[in-house]
C-alpha cells in the first residue's frame, strides 16, 4: 500500500486530469457565449500546455515522496 506510483502513470494521470479542466472551462465559456470562435492553433496550444503541466506535475510529485 505504501508503494509510489510508477512515474508514467502519475505523468499521464496529470496530463489527463489538466486536459478535462481546460475542456470543462472550454465547454463553460462557449456555452455563456464569451468564447464564439475557437481557432485550431489555440486549441494545440492548450494540449501543448497541458501535456507540459502534466509531466511537470508528474515529476514534481515523484520528487517529493
Amino acid at each position: 500500500m505504501g508503494e509510489t506510483p510508477n512515474l508514467v502513470i502519475s505523468i499521464v494521470l496529470y496530463i489527463i486530469g489538466i486536459m478535462l479542466v481546460l475542456t470543462a472551462v472550454l465547454i463553460l465559456l462557449k456555452g455563456l457565449g464569451v468564447l464564439t470562435t475557437l481557432p485550431n492553433y489555440a486549441i494545440w496550444a492548450l494540449v501543448l500546455l497541458s501535456i507540459g503541466m502534466g509531466i511537470l506535475g508528474g515529476i514534481r510529485s515523484s520528487r517529493g515522496r
